[in-house]
Parts: C-alpha cells; sequence; structure tokens
C-alpha cells in the first residue's frame, strides 16, 4: 500500500488554505459579533429569524450553523433575553415556532447590517465581484461532495481514503 504525499497532493494542499481562511474569518467576525453583545450561534439565530414570521426550531436547525443538540441552549438565553419566544404550532405538539420578539426585531435590524458593512471590506479588498461569484460556487460544490458522508448515506473508512 502507497501512502498519499500529503505535501505534493494538489488536493489536500487546498486544506491549509482553506482551514485558515476559516479561522481568519471566525475570529474577526466573532469578536465583532460579541462586541456587539451577542455569541456567534445567538446572531446567526437572530439572522435567520429577521424579517420572517418565524420558524420551527427543525428549520431553524437546518438554516442555521447550529446542531441541534446545541440550539436549544442558543435559544434558552434568546428566550431568556427577550429577543425571542417560543410557541406551539396549531395540531402539532412537537412543533414549536420560535419568532423574534419586537426587541429582537429591533436588535436584528441593527446587528446585521452593522456586521455585514463590518465584514464587506474584507471581501471587497480581496476579491472581485467575479472571483466572488466563482469562489461561491467552488466552495458549494466542495461543501455539496461532503453532504453523503456527514449525512451517513455513504461510509468512507480511512482505508479509502489513503488508497
Amino acid at each position: 500500500m502507497m501512502l498519499t504525499d500529503f505535501k505534493r497532493d494538489p488536493y489536500l494542499r487546498l486544506l491549509r488554505p482553506l482551514v485558515e481562511a476559516y479561522l481568519a474569518f471566525y475570529r474577526v467576525s466573532s469578536r465583532q459579533i460579541e462586541f456587539m453583545g451577542v455569541t456567534a450561534s445567538q446572531f446567526d439565530v437572530i439572522v435567520e429569524l429577521g424579517d420572517v414570521d418565524g420558524m420551527t426550531c427543525a428549520e431553524l436547525s437546518k438554516e442555521t450553523l447550529i446542531t441541534k443538540g446545541t440550539l436549544t441552549g442558543v435559544l434558552d438565553r434568546l428566550e431568556s433575553k427577550g429577543i425571542v419566544q417560543r410557541q406551539g404550532v396549531g395540531g402539532d405538539r412537537r412543533a414549536i415556532l420560535v419568532c423574534l420578539t419586537n426587541e429582537g426585531q429591533q436588535l436584528y435590524k441593527h446587528v446585521f447590517p452593522t456586521h455585514a458593512d463590518f465584514l464587506r471590506p474584507y471581501f471587497k479588498n480581496a476579491l472581485s465581484q467575479e472571483e466572488v461569484r466563482i469562489m461561491t460556487k467552488y466552495l458549494l460544490r466542495l461543501r455539496d461532495s461532503f453532504e453523503p458522508v456527514a449525512s451517513g448515506k455513504e461510509k468512507t473508512s480511512w482505508n479509502n481514503i489513503r488508497d
């Protein structure tokens, strides 16, 4: 069995810059979000709920970057701050609709544009609009290539990866 030369493999050489770009983005983005008084997870929920009539917990779980197990705690903290409210969905005792309160809607109207304006120069100074379009296409394609593994529909072993 021959091991892959990780330093020369063009696909694996993408890993470090991809992870470094994500970590750099996350550090800068998270600091700015926390400066506005919310966590990154809370911000994610607020942004998804902004300008909509509410979402079920299942929809929020699908649309945010938060795991199902973490979402309940995030919602608990947002509810205790008066930013979201939860209510039952008629006819389905298991479904819970989550909505921003008036205070939550005001927070959304402040934090989302503030954060977008803060981040825009990082992208605008580094990439043209055409490069952003192309990069978005490729990043989504790369993300989607992992979906069968992430969903458990495809079994991958380390032996398959090394071969």
